[in-house]
């Protein structure tokens, strides 16, 4: 039995911060998990400018409120779940997630929590588990599960190599040239004959 795991944000939906960052004018907010790979400092620094410019968990649930999913994904999605069972691996939080999850018809999703204070500020974060990707997949492979695992920035990567099998999803330059051992899809149609043919060696 084989189970899918995928990344959220830059595979089936846009990067939320970037939608943030253009909907309140706030360049330094477009930085990613594709450019900087220590998650605990990426998230520091967006709550730093968070509180420097008051703004709230509300102010980013409206603007999530307004994405919608990549053109494309909710069908691919749609047609993987057909296939074999298929979990999100992602860390966002559950506080962003909602919404999302509605427009791709509720797949299962396993991501953390953030922290607020009385005034709806981020103050932190509370992360399911340290590296929580990679060792989800240890969980899966634990159960008996052969796992493909799919992503396109830093914090997937421990998970795609421990995975039976892996690939890239649309992943930036940098992290093409550091990993170009893996495999790359750039269409759904490519992904999703990538895994029908792991689905099929077993």
């Amino acid at each position: 039995m084989e189970i899918i795991c995928l990344d959220l944000e830059g595979v089936l939906v846009p990067e939320i911060w970037i939608a943030f960052a253009e909907k309140t004018g706030i360049e330094a907010l477009k930085i990613t998990t594709r450019e900087e790979p220590d998650y605990h400092k990426l998230m520091n620094y967006r709550m730093d400018i968070l509180r420097e410019k008051g703004l709230t968990l509300k102010d980013i649930q409206d603007v999530i409120a307004t994405i919608k999913p990549l053109e494309g994904a909710k069908e691919f999605l749609e047609s993987l779940r057909s296939m074999t069972q298929v979990v999100i691996l992602s860390d966002t939080f559950s506080e962003f997630a909602k919404p999302l999850m509605k427009q791709l018809g509720w797949p299962t999703i396993l991501c953390n929590s953030l922290v607020v204070d009385e005034n709806d500020m981020l103050t932190g974060i509370s992360m399911r588990q340290e590296d929580g990707k990679r060792k989800a997949i240890e969980g899966f492979r634990s159960m008996g599960f052969r796992t493909f695992a799919a992503g396109d920035s830093y914090n997937d990567l421990t998970m795609i190599r421990k995975a039976d099998k892996g690939c890239l999803f649309r992943a930036p330059k940098n992290i093409l040239e550091e990993e170009p051992d893996l495999a790359l899809c750039t269409t759904y149609d490519e992904f999703l004959a990538e895994i029908k043919k792991f689905v099929e060696e077993k």
